[in-house]
């Protein structure tokens, strides 16, 4: 299965890894290669998990984030990566919200 990162996914992963690194030297990287190798799974796993407004909702395995993705044929396109703790309202507003 391919899986397709949309731009605003890819801001939003490069936004969050940057203030991870701000933290601590290396936690920037190591947020990356985390959500690489969770967005990866999804080649296998992709559809199973639930549905909220309209996408499928995986979480990650070491941070706070929550990968918003549609399966379209033999592809996983990625919306949104976002990080769970922030209020209900903000995701909603974000996923409702025209993403290319």
């Amino acid at each position: 299965m391919k899986i397709r990162l949309l731009p605003e996914a890819e801001r939003d992963l490069e936004i969050a890894a940057d203030f991870y690194e701000s933290q601590q030297s290396g936690l920037g990287s190591y947020f990356n290669d985390s959500l690489s190798s969770d967005i990866e799974s999804l080649r296998i796993y992709a559809g199973i998990h639930e549905s909220y407004r309209g996408f499928h909702r995986s979480l990650s395995k070491r941070f706070p984030f929550s990968i918003y993705y549609k399966l379209a044929d033999e592809c996983v396109d990625i919306y949104a990566v976002l990080d769970a703790r922030q209020d209900p309202g903000t995701v909603d507003a974000i996923l409702e919200s025209p993403r290319t």
